[in-house]
């Protein structure tokens, strides 16, 4: 096991580029893999959770080459071209990559069965089994629990389907079944969620449509191999946002950032708590927005957190705990259940850190209502959550005393080197 010192730290200065989006990454290499001719990625994540989707197109025959750092080749095989594998498909820690996977998978040729770790193997997958089943496909489940056993041979057919609950993630699987389904695959959500997806198919070629909550494509085209830039990954990027904002004297420069609307919903929230951040030089990429962050720092006011804009930051929202701990006032938290069903139930992983580090702070069933104050040191639980670790480190940079945070390994699935780039703007935080 793997544990953090986080000590009281000055102001953070300088300029960092925090690594590639994971959710793009991993898209990339899923449709570079089923698309014809060779394509380039650079800016790739050399996260656990990317490694494990590139190691299973491998295991399906796809070769995917690794020049240097960052950058990956990979010699797609058309949209028919995939292998079955010959044993199960480890997909990590990788919820996305698993998810994502059961779309794609349940329109081959050939059975697969996708497994995780222990994390991983607790989360729900119903709710991607079900409109992937009303497709045609067969996946067999233990109470929706992975490993999910997934048959090929099926016919799959398109379908028009309201997700219940917005996510991306369900969204894309059913629009990934849909490029070998007959007929069209039109997909709706209560509230919109990041098209990563569905602007990477166009990019790719295939024809589609989508809008704000919305998105419809038909089977029977074939994807066109290209070359994908990954922006900065701004969930990365989030913990400096936070971290520069809260530290006195801070400036940073964040380099690259995707700034993709439906991702951002973190920035909206900061900027109406009092942050000061500015973006530079926008610009886009492969159909995604880009900018330069600058950050200083700024005191905060709690408010009542938009329920329109959870979407839009879901991933986010344990740093975001962060910074109503330390605004002036109460921040209320609502309509973010998801959070339970994450790497861990980051609601009350959150919570029980932030109490121990004298923040008080009451869980509700789908939020929270945190009043701001100072963190004491102390010690907090990690429960192996990535972005509870990243987050937990930040508290410890601006709290009163040193902070040891537990179970930090599987900050390498999504964001390898943080300790060594935190440090090198500022952030006292060690590896114990």
């Amino acid at each position: 096991m793997i544990d953090w010192i986080s000590s009281p730290s000055g102001p953070l200065r300088g300029e960092v580029r925090v690594p590639g989006d994971k959710s793009i990454s991993h898209r990339a290499i899923m449709l570079a893999a089923i698309a014809e001719g060779t394509s380039r990625i650079t800016g790739f994540l050399e996260g656990e959770d990317t490694r494990a989707t590139a190691r299973a197109f491998a295991q399906m025959g796809v070769r995917i080459d690794a020049p240097a750092p960052s950058e990956r080749i990979v010699h797609g095989v058309g949209l028919h071209g995939l292998r079955a594998p010959d044993a199960p498909i480890d997909c990590g820690n990788a919820g996305t990559g698993m998810r994502l996977l059961a779309g794609l998978l349940a329109g081959q040729e050939f059975d697969s069965t996708l497994t995780g770790d222990a994390s991983l193997s607790k989360r729900p997958m119903r709710r991607v089994i079900e409109p992937l089943t009303r497709m045609g496909a067969k996946i067999e489940s233990s109470e929706g629990l992975p490993p999910l056993r997934i048959a090929g041979k099926r016919t799959l057919r398109g379908i028009d389907y309201a997700l219940p609950v917005a996510s991306a993630q369900v969204k894309s699987a059913i629009l990934l079944a849909g490029l070998y389904a007959d007929g069209a695959t039109r997909v709706s959500e209560p509230h919109p969620t990041r098209d990563y997806t569905e602007s990477m198919l166009r990019a790719f070629g295939w024809p589609i449509e989508f809008g704000s909550g919305w998105a419809k494509l038909s089977g029977g085209h074939r994807l066109r191999a290209t070359d994908i830039r990954v922006p900065a990954d701004f969930s990365s990027a989030a913990f400096f946002i936070v971290a520069a904002t809260l530290a006195p004297g801070s400036e940073l420069l964040l380099r690259d950032v995707g700034m993709n609307p439906r991702r951002t919903g973190l920035l909206r929230a900061l900027r109406a708590m009092g942050a000061d951040i500015r973006e530079s030089n926008p610009r886009t990429q492969a159909g995604e927005a880009i900018a330069d962050l600058i950050v200083r720092h700024a005191p905060l006011r709690g408010i009542d957190v938009p329920i329109e804009i959870v979407p839009d930051m879901i991933d986010e929202f344990p740093i975001l705990f962060v910074a109503a701990a330390a605004a002036q006032g109460t921040t209320r938290i609502r309509g973010a259940a998801e959070l339970r069903v994450k790497e861990s139930d980051r609601i009350a992983v959150m919570a029980r850190g932030l109490r121990a580090l004298g923040v008080r702070i009451e869980e509700t069933p789908d939020g929270a209502i945190i009043e701001g104050g100072k963190f004491t040191g102390g010690e907090a639980d990690s429960a192996g959550d990535h972005r509870c670790a990243m987050s937990l480190a930040v508290a410890g940079a601006i709290a009163d005393a040193p902070v040891r945070i537990s179970d930090c390994a599987n900050v390498a699935t999504s964001f390898p080197g943080f300790v060594e780039l935190a440090q090198s703007c500022g952030v006292v935080v060690l590896a114990g």
